[in-house]
């Protein structure tokens, strides 16, 4: 009898094992554009810092994503649970503090620009900050992606839990991984260039001279990820019915551009304007208070 018991027992865990499997990789599907977004965010952060500090910040930002998502699990799943309503206002305060970030950015840039005629000072890397920016960054990021992996979750609370909990690990350690690996480009490029054989010291080359432009496509590619990301929380909870029309034009290629790129760019970039408008002009008042 108590043996009859342990095999329902291990049944029901394999049961419940192969649901989660099942679950994690829908909801993986789902939540992949945004990882590709988080990673070039995240590896912009260290654009500027020492070569000695760019692990070190990679892994403290790593920890700090753990610890968002330490908080952020259990959260959705009380929110959805206890007061679902919640959810979307959430993701809309985290769509306008991406927007407005992503236009910062774009405004710093072109001041930058404006003022290149004009002796530079020399840009103190504020390694503190960038990890505080960073991981505050990554906290909207990783709430849009629990709160849409959780959407296609079914189940019981036991399984969404285990399938949420393993998003977010492979999700940290997947980004993380790719970002540290990204930023050593450069120095696997001069361990190459030391071996004696030709077609590695040419490989070494290319890592070198490519680093450069990688970086700064990475820079461009953070800023951009920052006003699609929030510009789509934005579209597809605060404007549906828009989003639902631009997702069923004709042909269907045209409709994806709109929908998950054309129209969350633009939408971001006008609502982070608005909001950094609003932001200046408050500082504005209480300066002249």
């Amino acid at each position: 009898m108590a043996f009859a018991s342990l095999l329902t027992l291990l049944d029901d865990i394999s049961t419940t094992l192969d649901d989660v499997a099942v679950m994690t990789k829908l909801a993986a599907k789902k939540t992949a554009g945004i990882l590709g977004d988080d990673l070039a965010v995240n590896a912009e952060q260290v654009t500027g810092s020492s070569a000695d500090r760019e692990l070190p910040i990679v892994w403290k930002v790593a920890l700090g994503s753990l610890v968002n998502k330490a908080i952020l699990v259990p959260l959705a799943l009380i929110l959805s649970a206890v007061a679902p309503w919640l959810i979307v206002p959430l993701l809309m305060i985290g769509g306008c503090y991406l927007s407005f970030e992503g236009v910062e950015k774009v405004l710093d840039f072109f001041h930058k620009k404006s003022h290149s005629s004009t002796p530079k000072t020399p840009t103190v890397f504020n390694e503190k900050e960038r990890i505080k920016g960073a991981i505050r960054t990554d906290f909207v990021l990783s709430t849009e992606i629990i709160v849409i992996a959780l959407g296609v979750l079914s189940g019981s609370l036991l399984e969404r839990s285990i399938a949420l909990i393993l998003i977010a690990i492979l999700m940290t350690v997947g980004v993380y991984g790719v970002v540290a690996f990204i930023v050593k480009i450069d120095d696997m490029g001069l361990w190459l260039l030391k071996k004696p054989s030709a077609i590695a010291q040419s490989m070494g080359k290319i890592c070198v001279a490519a680093m450069p432009y990688i970086m700064k496509f990475l820079t461009i590619a953070g800023t951009v990820a920052m006003l699609m990301v929030g510009g789509g929380i934005l579209l597809h909870n605060g404007l549906a019915s828009v989003a639902h029309y631009l997702e069923h034009l004709q042909p269907p290629y045209f409709a994806t551009l709109l929908s998950s790129f054309i129209v969350p760019i633009a939408l971001g970039f006008v609502a982070g304007l608005l909001l950094v408008g609003v932001w200046h002009l408050k500082e504005k008042i209480f300066q002249a208070a």
